[in-house]
């Protein structure tokens, strides 16, 4: 098929590869100059494994191309997806901004008595959007409207986009599901018919109970925290039972990103204009909120005042394998502990650049070792593989005091303790990782 994808951020490429890589021919289409530019050469303007290596292979086969151009890049396209951002404001509802000018464009950009197009909406939307969009397109007859929408991990979404675990469909005519089924068959994965505002509440309920299952284990940590029992060795022992399953059950400085806070915000806003409450969900917002705030606590009882202390942080990133640094725990830690008269310096892989731009004023080490250099404590924020593969007897060596306090429970307390340190974790009792 012939497919436009508009929007080339994290879902929007990742969306136009994949299908590439699956032999439809496809345009990828930005307002952005600077990254067409870029995505023309070949270049991925965000960090995300695999995708420059399969854009380039997908660009020699001639299977992919990009224009600012929206007219053009949808002219003769088959299937359209909308990919744009739907950010979240103040209020927690979504800006749906870029969404409807997207479809005023396309509505002057295809004329009336145009062929039959599909429109995907892709973007994640409150529930009963995409109904709207559809309303905005019932005097084009021949024209049909899917919700379809992403479960994209960022770190691993070339791969969830070609692999995924399922496919839900939600429109309103059976030729159109037929159609989008047509265009995912190189995909093995269950297909979901159902209603648009089905499909959108699929995806907010999931990133919804996601996050909350987080936020229940950072408060089942403070609990064991407080009484001497070992949060890491509990979720162990729930995983294992089939019907809970080992998945977002790890304690930690909590979740963040460009989805779970903005769309846990969105959902609990909806439920809000309906009138229904949500307290399990504004519990969980509320968890994750507080949780490197609680973190710091810790560190204060252990370490009294933080002022004039040196401090490396170990990830920047809100997760391993992204550059991404929307709502990472990272923001909230830097700006409590410049806050307290601390020295920074900082390391991550491949987010230093956008870091920077926020914090200019603290320290950016060229690798984990010079970050830890005259160091009284390190803080592991992300758990990238570089930093549990530390030769950790070294870093030891290299910092002034012995206090490591880990902030995603991804280290081994036993060993780490022996070689000197004080270790520190969320939840964990001593002795037990």
């Amino acid at each position: 098929m012939r497919i436009a994808v508009i929007g080339t951020g994290y879902v929007g490429l990742t969306t136009a590869v994949s299908l590439a890589m699956k032999g439809h021919t496809v345009t990828g289409i930005d307002i952005d100059e600077a990254k067409i530019n870029k995505l023309t050469k070949g270049e991925v303007p965000f960090f995300e494994p695999g995708v420059d290596r399969s854009l380039a292979e997908v660009q020699r086969a001639g299977m992919i191309r990009f224009t600012t151009r929206l007219t053009e890049g949808v002219s003769d396209a088959d299937v359209i997806f909308i990919c744009v951002g739907t950010p979240g404001e103040a209020c927690g509802q979504a800006d749906l901004t870029h969404l409807f000018a997207v479809v005023d464009e396309l509505r002057t950009a295809l004329p009336q008595g145009d062929c039959d197009r599909m429109i995907v909406v892709k973007s994640t939307v409150p529930v009963g959007t995409t109904d709207k969009v559809a309303g905005m397109f019932a005097d084009r007859k021949e024209w049909m409207v899917v919700t379809n929408p992403e479960f994209l991990r960022e770190g691993t979404a070339l791969q969830d986009s070609l692999a995924p675990t399922r496919i839900i469909l939600g429109a309103a005519e059976p030729t159109a599901f037929e159609r989008m089924e047509e265009l995912y068959r190189g995909f093995h994965a269950p297909v979901v018919r159902t209603t648009r505002t089905n499909a959108e509440m699929i995806k907010y309920a999931s990133n919804a109970f996601l996050a909350t299952r987080i936020s229940f284990m950072n408060e089942l940590a403070r609990l064991c925290d407080h009484i001497g029992t070992d949060v890491s060795t509990i979720a162990l022992g729930m995983g294992l039972d089939p019907r809970i399953g080992p998945e977002f059950l790890r304690a930690g400085l909590g979740y963040g990103g460009s989805c779970f806070p903005k769309d846990t915000r969105a959902l609990l806003e909806v439920a809000r204009e309906h009138g229904q409450p949500m307290s399990i969900l504004e519990h969980a917002i509320e968890v994750n909120a507080t949780q490197p705030q609680w973190f710091l606590g810790k560190m204060e009882q252990t370490l009294g005042t933080l002022h004039g202390k040196r401090i490396a942080i170990l990830g920047l990133s809100f997760k391993p394998d992204t550059d991404d640094i929307r709502e990472s725990p990272a923001h909230t830690l830097i700006s409590s502990l410049l806050a307290r008269g601390a020295e920074i310096c900082a390391h991550d892989p491949v987010a230093i650049a956008n870091m920077r731009k926020v914090y200019p004023q603290i320290t950016y080490a060229a690798d984990a070792y010079a970050a830890a250099e005259e160091a009284d404590v390190i803080i592991l924020v992300t758990e990238w593989k570089e930093y549990v593969r530390l030769d950790w007897s070294r870093v030891l060596r290299v910092m002034r005091g012995p206090y490591l306090f880990d902030g995603r429970n991804a280290l081994p307390e036993r060993e780490l303790t022996a070689m000197g340190f004080h270790y520190i974790g969320i939840g964990v009792e001593p002795g037990s990782v």
